[in-house]
């Protein structure tokens, strides 16, 4: 056989694998192709290589020879002094079932001796496909209906590959769910999509053409069965309202929603951490208790009132800024940009406080201040790292329920993007449309937990540490 550093990834890989039950499965399941192939060659190697076709093969010959003799000769010399000295009498049927015994006895124990330790442990099959792992004669042949079960082998060799791996998955199954539950409460809603539609004055019989149409006339299954799979393969379909490609107006609608997000993050973390920060290394003065009431009053105003107000301020009365939002015009956004990032500054600026307040104290920055470094050293290069884990937590927490409940600041502003569109569709209730949109917002929830959690490997060796124990 020979090796080289991809079979090794390969083997180590499987090794891993194979130690997790579920796992297991699974690789078996996706390499099913080259296991069959792997099986064969496992049979015919142990038809003609297993231990017990040699060991009978070295009883047969042992048996023929003159040690075998001799031992038989020796057992019932023993048998005969046996009787002589107790003066019994001599049996000759019990006397060849004594004799026959200890030939067994005795020629296994010689037998297995002989083959040895390697031989007489029985050819297992997994064994045997992790040495066929490490065989280019078997790999080259097999690498195309193997791909499935050899990336996963790669995977899973990595700490950091399988980390991002079993996410990515469970971001799947995330989002596989989100779409169950939300179609499961739209199905039981009690509202009818044909009689909001059509209207009081719409027949029976328009309403079952509406249904029809639409599918809607169908069992629960089978139109899971079809939101499921139309959203799976990109094809959304229709709305239930003036029969609108949902694809191009999520496709319109979704860039504005996250660039509003996206502003509103990054303002809201160059505002909140230095903020923070100043606060905790000015702990209990007037900085600090001027900051964090700030702070405090910014999770306290509502948005849709902060908007307004900002509005009347800045538009109606200071005319410096436009309304209502423009597409093209950046000025435009920036007042929405404010509105959605107060609340997520105070909440980063709380705890990007908290965060520092609690390490400093640890025995790291003991260490480091014994060293003679800094204090703007210590506080920046020990104290901040160190407490970014639980500052990213709420950053990731918050931009999601931004994206989420950016739907008030939409409307506030009049902006044309993905939560208005929802909050809309919902009174409807327009099921194409809504899982689409929530969908979306959970698929790049998803992503940016996705960075989140990449982000705290880098920053915490722990982590990194512990993902390669795990």
């Amino acid at each position: 056989m020979q090796n080289s550093s991809s079979e090794n990834v390969l083997s180590r890989g499987f090794l891993i694998v194979y130690r997790q039950v579920f796992l297991r499965w699974i690789q078996f399941l996706i390499g099913f192709p080259i296991h069959i192939i792997a099986l064969c060659i496992y049979f015919s190697k142990r038809k003609s290589n297993t231990y017990d076709a040699l060991f009978k093969e070295k009883m047969h010959t042992f048996i023929q020879s003159e040690a075998y003799a001799a031992l038989k000769s020796d057992y019932e010399k023993q048998y005969d002094k046996k009787q002589a000295y107790f003066q019994r009498p001599i049996k000759e049927t019990e006397k060849e079932k004594f004799v026959q015994q200890q030939l067994k006895k005795r020629s296994e124990a010689i037998v297995e001796e002989e083959l040895g330790l390697e031989t007489r442990k029985p050819m297992n099959y997994m064994e045997f496909f992790h040495g066929l792992l490490l065989d280019k004669r078997f790999l080259i042949p097999t690498f195309i209906p193997g791909i499935l079960a050899y990336s996963m082998y790669f995977i899973y060799q990595g700490a950091f590959r399988r980390f991002v791996f079993e996410r990515v998955v469970m971001t799947f199954f995330v989002i596989i769910s989100v779409i169950v539950i939300v179609f499961t409460i739209l199905y039981i809603s009690p509202s009818d999509a044909a009689a909001n539609i059509l209207g009081e004055s719409a027949t029976q019989a328009q309403r079952d053409a509406f249904n029809i149409q639409y599918g809607l006339d169908q069992s629960y299954f089978v139109q899971l069965w079809h939101a499921l799979s139309g959203i799976l393969t990109f094809d959304l379909g229709h709305s239930y309202t003036g029969n609108e490609v949902i694809m191009n107006s999520i496709s319109n609608r979704f860039p504005v929603t996250l660039i509003l997000a996206i502003s509103s993050l990054i303002l809201a973390v160059i505002i909140a951490v230095p903020v923070g920060m100043i606060s905790a290394a000015r702990v209990n003065s007037f900085w600090d208790y001027t900051f964090m009431f700030i702070a405090l009053i910014g999770l306290s105003i509502p948005s849709f009132w902060q908007g307004l107000i900002f509005i009347l301020t800045f538009s109606i009365q200071g005319d410096l800024l436009p309304s209502s939002y423009s597409p093209g015009n950046f000025l435009s956004l920036i007042m929405p940009i404010v509105v959605l990032g107060t609340g997520l500054a105070a909440a980063i600026a709380r705890m990007t406080r908290s965060s520092m307040l609690e390490v400093m104290n640890e025995d790291y920055m003991i260490t480091a201040k014994a060293k003679g470094l800094t204090g703007r050293e210590t506080f920046i290069g020990h104290a901040l790292r160190n407490a970014w884990i639980p500052i990213l937590t709420v950053i990731g927490l918050q931009f999601g329920g931004m994206l989420g409940g950016a739907a008030v600041t939409e409307k506030v502003f009049n902006i044309s993007g993905l939560g208005s569109y929802i909050v809309d569709k919902q009174f409807i209730p327009d099921t194409p449309a809504i899982l689409a949109g929530v969908v979306y917002i959970a698929i790049t929830i998803s992503i940016v937990n996705l960075i989140v959690d990449l982000v705290y490997a880098m920053l915490n060796p722990r982590i990194r540490s512990q993902m390669k124990n795990s």
